[in-house]
């Protein structure tokens, strides 16, 4: 969500990239414990798409089943029509939340697509540095959006610190991180990860920026707190009405928007344009692209393109 939208959708990777794929039908009802027709499927995919942009392709129609079935346990509903009914009634409100985490996968490491983090070291932060010469404290804004559990905040903070060193404290320098699952926000606050999901982490950054811990009674490593003061995480649906103001100097948004349809994707683009400062840049994933989708941006790089 990234989508999530993340999105992140959230901004996070959703469960279901929109396809093609039509046709598909439920297993037979014998093989499940629930009773799963394709109106139901149909129903929540509908309310997938309207919450969160996120177009749900017809054949994950046995991931949703088994996501939603441990879902239907706990609330110790009968069947999914009584889970259907719930999303339609007003005592089903809150339940919304849970069926867009439920339905969101959240892809991430530290990181990831390495070419983004030496272009924000290389380029973006050396043409920042240069606008600001003289300046007694300088502006920064970077946003993730569709942050997942954090890696991609914590890495860009890392490449700010690693890269500013010392001059950072001068800098006024902020990292806005947000995502449409709000389990993955705070996870991403907490900012305590396995060791096995932090050795994308160079050996001396993470040396220098990360503090052993401990996760579920296993040993973990923890941000420090140096990293978590340039981050803000919030809770965001990429498709509803954005809080912030900007201006942003990059947006980070990778592997989100290929989960929205065309006219979701052109609606948080143009968003995303207005949002940049002149000459910002924009991040998207490694499936993405911006072509015939807007003509806000030139590219800059692979899967980097730059506010005209």
């Amino acid at each position: 969500m990234t989508a999530r939208n993340t999105a992140s959708p959230s901004p996070a990777d959703p469960a279901g990239a929109p396809d093609a794929a039509a046709g598909s039908a439920p297993a037979p009802a014998g093989a499940r414990e629930f009773r799963f027709e394709r109106h139901h499927f149909d129903r929540i995919a509908q309310l997938l798409h309207q919450l969160a942009g996120i177009a749900l392709a017809s054949h994950k129609i046995e991931m949703v089943y088994a996501r939603l079935a441990r879902r239907l346990r706990d609330l110790r509903l009968p069947d999914f029509d009584a889970y259907c009914a719930l999303l339609d009634s007003e005592e089903g409100a809150g339940e919304i939340g849970f069926l867009v985490n439920a339905l969101t996968t959240n892809l991430t490491s530290f990181y990831r697509e390495a070419h983004h983090f030496q272009f924000l070291e290389q380029v973006v932060l050396p043409e920042i540095r240069a606008h600001n010469t003289g300046v007694p404290k300088p502006r920064l804004r970077i946003w993730s959006a569709g942050c997942s559990s954090g890696p991609e905040p914590y890495s860009i903070a890392m490449v700010l610190a690693s890269t500013l060193g010392a001059d950072l404290r001068r800098w006024d320098a902020r990292i806005l991180a947000t995502d449409i699952d709000t389990h993955m926000v705070e996870t991403a606050k907490r900012g305590v990860y396995a060791l096995d999901g932090v050795s994308g982490i160079p050996p001396a950054i993470r040396a220098r920026y990360t503090e052993p811990a401990t996760l579920n009674g296993e040993p973990a490593v923890a941000m420090s707190g140096e990293l978590k003061r340039l981050i803000t995480v919030k809770p965001l649906n990429l498709l509803e009405r954005w809080p912030m103001s900007g201006p942003f100097d990059a947006i980070f948004c990778r592997n989100v928007l290929i989960y929205f349809d065309r006219q979701g994707r052109t609606q948080v683009i143009e968003s995303f344009s207005r949002m940049l400062a002149s000459g910002g840049y924009l991040f998207l994933g490694h499936s993405e692209s911006l072509y015939g989708v807007s003509s806000s941006f030139h590219q800059a790089g692979p899967t980097i393109y730059q506010k005209a």
